[in-house]
């Protein structure tokens, strides 16, 4: 069983000869830190495991995500506006007035290639005319959103093994991105009409790309980035989700899955257990990444919804920290039970902090590929 084949087994509760290897994936610090542990300079972190703890490279998951954006085009021209006390003030890509720290630059603005903390001063779109305005970057017959070699580097994916991902901003996630968390919240309540016009926007928008981009090849799985709630709750209520978001997912995930889709899975940081249950309503059978933290009990997950939703990670980081017992007790409490109905992959429950240690990153991925079949 090649590792898309295997994954796709694991995601729909079938019968995979071994669970895929996704044990998580550093950041630039936590590299530094592994580097001064031990880690070989010029190696691929994860390769590196495997081979020390005598497991196939074919062993780890991976993705390739389908040569397609929905991101503006064009997009905003980058200003330093100001340098003072250590940080920068930045007119960014988006639109919007940041503040970073002067130990980066505006490229971390554009990528998690770190755990930055981030200050926002302003946002693009604060009026009707501001949307009127955004929208024509928004064009979705811009010429450069879909690859013109798409269907073939998507048949060599395949040839490799590589679960074919497609990938695109929620409702949530990208009129926060316009808007800002605390403007959208208060538009919600005060204009929802404005509200909805731009989450009806950004639901045709994309879906004219998903039609375009599936003319060329079909995803394996879905991958929707919504981030949309806190440590301990929802940002938004489940009255507001079904209001304003659930309708855009209901006009993506149809067509995506009478094309061939298998696997739809929402991205959201922090405790999404009011969220599932609508999530599955419009078709979303698989979410990430599951922090511990924000009080998500995956078993309890698993108890309440059953088959209707797969997991990815799940694992705590603050465990994989301290490693030794308390690491493997909280394995041993959670992997196996999982791994009874399937639907679950494990791994670090988000990007992987530079606390976690070489030597425990490679103990936690020794005892997931014992428990996923690998020694």
């Amino acid at each position: 069983m090649d590792p898309r084949s295997r994954y796709l087994e694991t995601m729909l509760f079938k019968s995979p000869d071994k669970i895929p290897l996704y044990p998580g994936g550093p950041r630039e610090s936590t590299l530094k830190a592994w580097k001064s542990q031990g880690m070989p300079e010029n190696a691929f972190y994860l390769d590196t495991v495997l081979d020390i703890i005598g497991v196939p490279k074919s062993a780890a998951l991976k993705f390739s995500t389908m040569d397609i954006t929905t991101k503006m085009i064009p997009e905003f021209e980058v200003k330093i506006l100001d340098h003072r006390d250590g940080h920068y003030l930045i007119s960014d890509w988006m639109g919007a007035i940041t503040e970073i720290s002067d130990e980066f630059d505006e490229t971390y603005l554009r990528s998690a290639k770190d755990f930055v903390t981030r200050k926002w001063h302003k946002f693009p779109v604060e009026t009707k005319e501001d949307w009127a305005e955004m929208k024509k970057r928004y064009d979705p017959d811009e010429g450069s959103r879909i690859s013109k070699d798409l269907k073939n580097s998507v048949r060599r994916n395949i040839e490799s093994g590589h679960v074919i991902s497609m990938f695109f901003n929620g409702v949530f996630w990208q009129l926060r991105e316009w808007c800002g968390f605390e403007n959208l919240c208060i538009m919600m309540i005060e204009q929802p009409d404005f509200v909805m016009e731009m989450a009806d926007y950004w639901g045709d928008y994309v879906l004219n790309i998903i039609k375009k981009a599936l003319k060329h090849a079909v995803p394996d799985r879905v991958l929707i980035s919504e981030d949309m709630a806190y440590k301990a709750h929802s940002m938004i209520s489940p009255a507001m989700t079904r209001e304003f978001i659930i309708p855009q997912y209901n006009k993506w995930v149809p067509v995506l899955k009478n094309a061939g889709c298998k696997v739809f899975e929402v991205d959201s940081d922090g405790c999404i257990e009011v969220l599932i249950p609508l999530w599955i309503e419009s078709g979303i059978n698989c979410c990430s990444p599951i922090e511990v933290a924000a009080y998500n009990d995956i078993l309890k997950f698993r108890n309440i919804f059953g088959e209707n939703m797969a997991y990815m990670q799940g694992m705590d980081k603050r465990l994989m920290a301290k490693g030794g017992k308390e690491l493997e007790d909280h394995i041993m409490g959670i992997v196996p039970k999982m791994f009874e109905k399937g639907g679950f992959i494990p791994g670090c429950d988000h990007g992987v902090p530079p606390d976690i240690s070489w030597q425990n990153y490679v103990e936690f991925t020794r005892l997931l590929a014992k428990l996923s079949g690998w020694i």
